[in-house]
């Protein structure tokens, strides 16, 4: 039984949301410390200490391997060791973890910088100050989702969930960010395996609490001249989107 609480260090955006949404698919207590992006929090001394990359979302679990507290940084590490420690949503053996792991893979090396990006070029740029409004970026980034989401609806054709006939943490990484697909500018009419799934993961009472953890703190950003400079890191070399 676990009593101590992982400590979850949060933003409401798509990679939060993974790590939101698996502690509570997996019933692991958790306690939970805000990471305002917008204002810069990620860049302080004592989150860089757990975060060197001053991304979130981060954890500090104080009962990990050996009885002795870890912190881990990166969402899909984050999973993995969630998904080690529960027992749960990683399969049933090897094969089933392989495919797993491609998936989550997929999903941090494609889907989320590119849905991202799509995300940055379509929203965010063309309000920057100057305005970056770039036809070759905007649709440079839809058209890479428009095909990752093809090869996500073929293999949702296949199979039940993305990894196979079990729900599992690939899950949990790829439908925060394919839920926005709307914000990408994507359409689901020629998808329908995709959209079934979408829906079927958000009717998930679990994924329904992790989604709404501090939601009333995810702001529009389109138009907030400040968190653009912090997030985006004009000017200072620290940034790059964290959304």
């Amino acid at each position: 039984m676990i009593d101590t609480p992982i400590t979850l260090h949060y933003w409401p955006t798509p990679n939060g949301w993974k790590i939101s949404i698996a502690l509570e698919e997996m019933d692991l207590p958790y306690e939970v410390k805000l990471v305002n992006i917008g204002a810069g929090e990620q860049f302080a001394p004592e989150f860089l200490k757990i975060a060197p990359n001053n991304r979130m979302p981060a954890i500090v679990d104080p009962e990990g391997p050996g009885g002795r507290p870890i912190s881990i940084f990166e969402s899909a590490a984050i999973l993995q060791y969630l998904a080690r420690k529960s027992g749960k949503f990683y399969g049933g053996g090897e094969r089933d973890q392989v495919s797993v792991d491609q998936w989550l893979m997929w999903q941090m090396g494609g889907l989320g910088p590119m849905a991202g990006q799509a995300h940055h070029f379509l929203s965010y740029a063309p309000n920057m100050e100057p305005p970056n409004d770039l036809p070759y970026a905007k649709n440079r980034y839809r058209n890479e989702v428009a095909r990752l989401y093809g090869v996500l609806d073929r293999r949702l054709a296949e199979e039940e969930f993305v990894a196979g006939d079990f729900y599992s943490i690939a899950d949990m990484a790829i439908w925060p960010w394919a839920s926005l697909w709307e914000k990408q500018e994507q359409s689901l009419d020629d998808k329908p395996h995709l959209a079934r799934w979408i829906a079927r993961i958000a009717s998930r009472p679990a994924v329904q609490r992790g989604r709404a953890l501090a939601a009333e703190k995810r702001t529009e950003t389109a138009h907030d001249k400040e968190a653009q400079k912090i997030l985006f890191g004009q000017g200072n070399g620290s940034g790059g989107a964290q959304k």
